[in-house]
């Protein structure tokens, strides 16, 4: 037995990456199950007689049980491994899916959302975990940008779907059957996974992943205080992003008086351009570091946009490509940050706690924006809101950019060329 193990090498680069190409599909089928209601939001309105209120309500009770279930399917992932909790989750997802295209009445099918949602995000904390364990030290920022080229991919074909798939746009429930069929691609990927993470573990050398031998949830009081700014960059920073493209494609059609063709793309202007920059802003992350400071920078970015939407006729695509490049940049180096900073052993429990905060704001967001648009009769209160926060986001990534340049930092702004 010994021998056998003394024998056994290292997984080649290549099936580290099939690994990554892998399970980024599987996040392709949740990413365009989450997005299909986007595109929807005019027939929704038109077909059911739904309220931006009802709109509001199939986003944000996604994030509903996340509130509490991500923490604890991190401490599941630490204590169960990652194939059979992605095995679960992501089955979790198509069924949610199924239900929301089962329905026409806004109480089953916002259960269905409430069933995607308690796998989806589950599923992402799942594999991030998988990518943090297979590429630490490894082009770490790169892996996480790659993945998320491939998996906002579901979301760029989702929200082009009026294009695409345009014959299939009289009626809100056939585009709702392509978002099943991606739960069904999702599901066949994480058994591929499955398989594959099975033969590596018996027939590669592999670094032995630390497991927490009982589930404390004391440990959620124990990260540091630069874990908890990147938190909270987090919650500001998508807030203000997967809410307003809830009811992106209506806005563009009631304001700026655009097609849903012409909606959807715009809005998947975000998705588009995080696709081609993410891993090339964490390759540049990888090399320089300065991780905190080009957070700075993306959020900076983030502030004017949506109040340039509102008050001015400038070219949609201005704002679209800045807050595309604010997308691109954040989450290509605030992910990755948390391996950075978190022990390997509570990988998932971080990452879970993180998604938790971060699908309260998601859920918060998308009720409050659907209200202020029913009340105040039009989008201005609500860009006023996602304004805001991308000035609390500087502020957050101004004080991770402290905690990081004193002497408890990380080593979060050291990158390949001054560690070598």
């Amino acid at each position: 037995m010994t021998e056998s193990i003394q024998t056994k090498r290292e997984p080649s680069v290549f099936f580290r990456w099939a690994i990554l190409v892998v399970i980024s599909l599987a996040m392709f089928g949740n990413y365009y199950i989450y997005d299909s209601i986007s595109p929807l939001a005019d027939l929704l309105v038109k077909q059911l007689k739904f309220s931006d209120a009802n709109i509001g309500l199939l986003q944000g009770i996604y994030s509903v049980p996340n509130i509490i279930m991500v923490l604890i399917g991190g401490i599941v992932i630490d204590k169960i491994g990652t194939r059979i909790s992605t095995f679960i989750f992501t089955l979790l997802c198509l069924i949610g899916a199924s239900i929301t295209a089962s329905f026409s009445d806004i109480t089953m099918m916002a259960l269905g959302r409430l069933v995607f949602g308690l796998g989806a995000e589950s599923m992402i904390v799942a594999i991030t975990t998988v990518i943090g364990r297979w590429f630490k030290g490894k082009q770490l920022s790169f892996a996480f940008g790659l993945n998320l080229t491939l998996a906002r991919l579901g979301s760029f074909a989702a929200l082009n779907s009026p294009t695409w798939a345009k014959a299939f746009y009289n009626d809100y429930r056939y585009p709702l059957l392509f978002a099943v069929v991606a739960g069904v691609i999702a599901i066949a990927m994480i058994i591929l996974y499955w398989g594959m993470d099975a033969y590596a573990e018996r027939n590669y050398s592999l670094r032995p992943v630390p497991k927490q031998d009982e589930i404390k949830f004391k440990e959620v009081f124990s990260f540091s205080k630069s874990y908890w700014f990147v938190v909270l960059l987090c919650v500001t920073f998508y807030s203000g992003i997967f809410p307003f493209q809830t009811f992106a494609v209506k806005f563009f059609i009631d304001v700026h008086g655009t097609t849903r063709e012409m909606g959807g793309f715009l809005s998947s202007m975000l998705t588009l351009s995080a696709m081609v920059l993410t891993p090339l802003f964490g390759l540049l992350a990888d090399y320089i570091g300065k991780r905190s400071l080009m957070m700075m920078l993306g959020s900076l970015i983030l502030i004017p946009v949506y109040l340039m939407m509102a008050y001015t006729n400038i070219s949609l695509y201005v704002p679209m490509a800045m807050m595309g490049l604010a997308f691109s940049l954040i989450p290509a180096i605030m992910w990755p940050s948390v391996a950075i900073i978190v022990d390997e052993a509570k990988l998932g429990t971080a990452y879970g706690l993180m998604t938790m905060i971060q699908n309260i704001g998601l859920a918060g967001f998308n009720f409050l924006i659907g209200w202020a648009n029913d009340t105040s009769g039009g989008y201005t209160m609500g860009m006023w809101i996602f304004s805001s926060l991308g000035f609390f986001g500087l502020l957050f990534a101004y004080m991770l950019r402290r905690s990081e340049t004193g002497s408890y930092n990380h080593g979060l702004e050291v990158g390949i060329k001054k560690s070598s």
